[in-house]
């Protein structure tokens, strides 16, 4: 039920849990994901969000770096970035309204539009 903004870690944890929930059966992007080791991938997700959402510092990491290793294994198309983004929002919507639900899709798009700009170059329309 969509009644409260995002307002800590749990509600990232959740918005993450679910988020990927939906990519591993998506038909487009699940099979990119393949390889992921969960129990890894996903405390990182949540320092991630949780940086960019609240500026926690808790991810120190380079983003890029492991998406440019993606796409020279599997490369991308502006068709994953954008099933990817639709996905998230979809996930977002469906349990928080308000500022930082509102923030987090914000970021997520600009965040995926630089990462098509540095692995599509020039070829990337906005």
């Amino acid at each position: 039920m969509k009644n409260k903004d995002i307002l800590n870690r749990a509600d990232v944890e959740i918005i993450v849990n679910n988020f990927y929930d939906k990519v591993m059966k998506d038909d487009l992007i699940g099979l990119m994901f393949e390889h992921v080791v969960w129990a890894k991938h996903l405390p990182l997700m949540y320092d991630f969000w949780d940086n960019v959402l609240f500026h926690t510092g808790n991810y120190t990491g380079n983003p890029m770096v492991k998406h440019i290793l993606a796409h020279t294994r599997n490369p991308m198309t502006t068709a994953h970035f954008e099933r990817w983004l639709m996905l998230f929002f979809v996930t977002v919507d469906e349990s928080y309204v308000g500022n930082n639900a509102t923030l987090i899709k914000e970021r997520a798009k600009s965040i995926g539009t630089i990462m098509q700009i540095k692995l599509f170059g020039s070829s990337y329309e906005l």
